[in-house]
C-alpha cells in the first residue's frame, strides 16, 4: 500500500526533497542543508535545526497518516502548514533506504531509526544536535519499474533547482544550502532583515535589477512580491513563482490573471517574471486537491482572479520614465520618496490619477503638445527598467529655465524613426512609433472607460467598395464599433460609408484604417459581442496603425511633445505590442564605448 502511494507522492527525487523540507519549515527551521547524489537517485539527505521529532514518536512518524498537524477534522477547512497528510515519509520509506535521526530540545542524544524498503529497525542512539536529518538511499532500487522512468542525472538535478529556488524564494527567512556532489549548488543565507536579498541570491541581480517591488491589498486579500520589467520577459515561463500563503502552487485562476494584466505590455510569445505570494484565509483555499499540494481550488476564484488582474494592471500602468529617486530634490505629489534600493518598489495606495493628454495638437495631428510639466506629475512611476545601474555620485544638470524632466530635451529625428534627447543621466532614444502608439492607445482607453470616444464628423463621408463578408460586418458590429471610435454603416450589398472617426486618429489614413477594421472583423462570424470583448485588442491595432510612420521627420517641438507625453502616460515603456519605446544610455555607458577614464 506504502508503495502505491508513493507513486503520487514520491515521483522524483524533486518530489522527495520538496516533502522533507517542507516539514522541516513546519518544524520551523532557520536552516535547511540538502546533499545530493546523482541526481538525488542515490542519495538525498536534508537536515534542519528545527524543532525535532521525539524519540517515542520516531516510528509513529513513518507510520501512514500518521502527523502532528491536523489534531481535528476541522483542521482541514484552515491548513496553515506546510504538509498535513502524513503521507511523505512512509512513502519514501517503502522505495528507499531510509534513516532519520532527530534531537529535541528536551534531549540529551539524539536517536534514529532505519527503514529498508518498509522494513522498519529498532530505534538507536545516534550523533547530532538539535533538528531532524532524513537521509534516502538507492530510490527506487527494488523497483526496476519505476526507476527506468527516471531521468538523466541532469535533468533530475534541474527539477530538484527548482523545487530549492521555489522554497527559497518563498522563505528569504530560512537559510537553505544546496550541496550537489559534493559541491555548492545553491547558497542563500537569511535574509530575514532584507527579503530583496534572497531574489539576488535566487534569481541573480540581473532580474534584481530590473524588478520592482509590489504590495497590494483588498478585500482580506493581499498581494506581496516583484514583478519583472516586461524588457526582461523570456522566451520560456521559468521565472514565474506564485506562492499561495507561502505555498508554491501552479493555477489556471492565477495564469490566466497574470496573462490578461500583461496582455498589452509583452512582446508575443514571451512570458513575464515574477516572484508573487497571495496571503489568504487558509478556510478560502483548498490545498487538499493533489498529494503533490502544488494544486489549489479557491472557493472564490473568481474574486481572486479580479484582485490579482486590478493588482498587476495597476501597478504596470506606473511603467513610464521617470527621473531616479536619487535625482530628485522632492517628491512630487503621489509619488513616494524613499531611499534607493536595488529593487524599486511600486506603492500603489499613493497613486495618483492620470492627468489629461494635453489639448493642443502638433501640426502633423498625431501627438499632444505637453505643457511643460514637471518630472513626477501624472503619479508613482518605477525606476527605468532600461537602466540597471543609476549613478549615485554625478551633478544634477539643471537647464537654464527648467527642472530636466525624465526624458530630457530632444536634439535631432535619427533617420525619421528614432528621437534622440539628451537626459539628466544621459543619452535618451525613443522609438517614435511605438512611443506614439501607447500615447495613442492609452488616451483611445482612458476616453473609452470615461464613457464615450468622441469622433470626429466627417464633413464628406467615405464610401468603400468592400467584399460581402465586410459588408455584413459592418452591418452587425456596428454600433459596438462606436465604442472604438469610428461609426460606419452599409450602404450597399459590397459598399460602406464611415461618418465619423475618433478625434485621435484625425490624422491617419482613414480609409486603410477602416479597411483594415472592417477587415479584421469579417472573420469573426458568430457572436456579436466579440468586438466589446475584444475591445483593448482591435484598439491597440487602430493606435499601431494610427501611429506616426518610419521616416517621417518631426521637428524639435513636434519631439519634445511626444516625450512629455510619455512621461505621464500609462505603460509608456512599452507599445501596445510589447515593444520598448526607449532606451537609456548613460554617461558611463558613453564613456566605455569610447574608453573614456581608462
Amino acid at each position: 500500500m506504502n508503495q502505491i502511494a508513493a507513486g503520487e507522492v514520491v515521483s522524483r527525487p524533486a518530489a522527495i526533497v520538496k516533502e522533507l523540507i517542507e516539514n522541516s519549515l513546519d518544524a520551523n527551521a532557520n536552516l535547511i542543508e540538502i546533499f545530493t547524489e546523482r541526481g538525488g537517485t542515490s542519495l538525498v539527505r536534508v537536515s534542519d535545526d528545527g524543532s525535532g521529532i521525539p524519540a517515542e514518536e520516531l516510528a509513529l512518524a513513518l507510520t501512514r497518516h500518521a502527523t502532528s498537524k491536523i489534531r481535528s477534522l476541522d483542521d482541514l477547512d484552515s491548513i496553515y502548514s506546510m504538509g498535513f497528510r502524513g503521507e511523505a515519509l512512509p512513502s519514501i520509506a517503502a522505495v528507499s533506504r531510509l534513516r532519520l535521526s532527530s534531537r529535541t530540545k528536551f534531549d540529551d542524544i539524539a536517536t534514529q531509526i532505519k527503514v529498508d524498503h518498509g522494513e522498519m529497525s529498532e530505534i538507536s542512539s545516534a550523533a547530532g544536535g538539535m533538528g531532524t536529518t532524513v537521509e534516502v538511499r538507492d530510490l527506487f532500487h527494488r523497483i526496476p519499474a519505476r526507476r527506468k522512468f527516471l531521468r538523466s542525472e541532469r535533468t533530475e538535478n534541474g527539477q530538484i533547482e527548482e523545487v530549492l529556488r521555489a522554497i527559497a524564494l518563498s522563505r528569504p527567512e530560512v537559510g537553505i544550502t544546496w550541496n550537489r556532489d559534493g559541491h555548492i549548488a545553491l547558497s542563500a543565507r537569511s535574509a530575514k532583515s532584507d527579503p530583496e536579498q534572497r531574489i539576488v541570491d535566487v534569481l541573480g541581480s540581473s532580474f534584481a535589477d530590473a524588478s520592482l517591488r509590489i504590495c497590494a491589498e483588498a478585500a482580506g486579500l493581499g498581494l506581496q512580491g516583484w514583478v519583472g520589467a516586461p524588457a526582461i520577459a523570456r522566451a520560456q515561463p521559468d521565472r514565474q513563482f506564485f506562492f499561495v500563503n507561502r505555498r508554491p502552487v501552479r493555477d489556471r485562476v492565477v495564469a490566466h490573471a497574470v496573462r490578461q494584466a500583461f496582455s498589452d505590455v509583452l512582446f508575443h510569445g514571451r512570458h513575464p517574471t515574477f516572484v508573487l505570494n497571495l496571503d489568504i484565509d487558509p478556510r478560502e483555499v483548498d490545498v487538499n486537491v493533489h498529494p503533490g499540494k502544488t494544486e489549489v481550488r479557491f472557493r472564490q476564484s473568481r474574486a481572486v482572479h479580479d484582485f490579482l488582474f486590478r493588482s498587476l494592471h495597476a501597478a504596470l500602468a506606473e511603467t513610464r520614465p521617470r527621473l531616479p529617486d536619487q535625482l530628485r530634490s522632492d517628491g512630487a505629489p503621489g509619488v513616494p520618496t524613499q531611499q534607493p534600493s536595488r529593487l524599486g518598489s511600486w506603492n500603489l495606495a499613493l497613486r495618483a490619477p492620470l492627468p489629461e493628454i494635453g489639448e493642443a495638437s502638433v501640426p502633423w495631428g498625431g501627438l499632444y503638445s505637453g505643457d511643460g510639466a514637471s518630472p513626477g506629475e501624472g503619479g508613482s512611476v518605477p525606476t527605468d527598467p532600461f537602466r540597471p545601474s543609476q549613478p549615485r555620485d554625478r551633478p544634477r544638470p539643471s537647464p537654464p529655465d527648467a527642472e530636466m524632466p525624465p526624458l530630457g530635451f530632444a536634439l535631432a529625428h535619427l533617420h525619421g524613426i528614432y528621437v534622440l534627447a539628451q537626459s539628466a543621466l544621459g543619452l535618451v532614444l525613443v522609438d517614435t512609433h511605438a512611443a506614439h502608439e501607447r500615447v495613442t492607445f492609452e488616451a483611445l482607453k482612458a476616453q473609452r472607460d470615461a464613457g464615450s470616444i468622441p469622433v470626429q464628423q466627417l464633413l464628406v463621408p467615405l464610401r468603400l467598395d468592400v467584399s460581402a463578408a465586410e459588408a455584413d460586418a459592418a452591418e452587425r458590429f456596428s454600433e459596438a464599433a462606436q465604442s472604438i471610435g469610428m461609426e460606419f454603416a452599409r450602404t450597399g450589398p459590397r459598399e460602406v460609408s464611415v461618418h465619423a472617426i475618433s478625434a485621435l486618429l484625425a490624422s491617419a489614413d482613414v480609409v486603410q484604417l477602416a479597411r483594415d477594421l472592417l477587415g479584421e472583423l469579417a472573420q469573426e462570424q458568430g457572436d456579436p459581442h466579440w468586438l466589446t470583448r475584444r475591445q483593448d485588442a482591435l484598439l491597440a491595432n487602430v493606435a499601431c496603425r494610427a501611429a506616426v510612420r518610419a521616416h517621417r521627420t518631426l521637428n524639435v517641438a513636434e519631439m519634445n511633445a511626444l516625450l512629455r507625453d510619455m512621461e505621464r502616460t500609462d505603460r509608456a515603456n512599452q507599445c501596445s505590442h510589447g515593444r520598448p519605446t526607449w532606451v537609456q544610455l548613460g554617461i558611463e555607458d558613453l564613456d566605455r564605448l569610447f574608453l573614456r577614464g581608462r
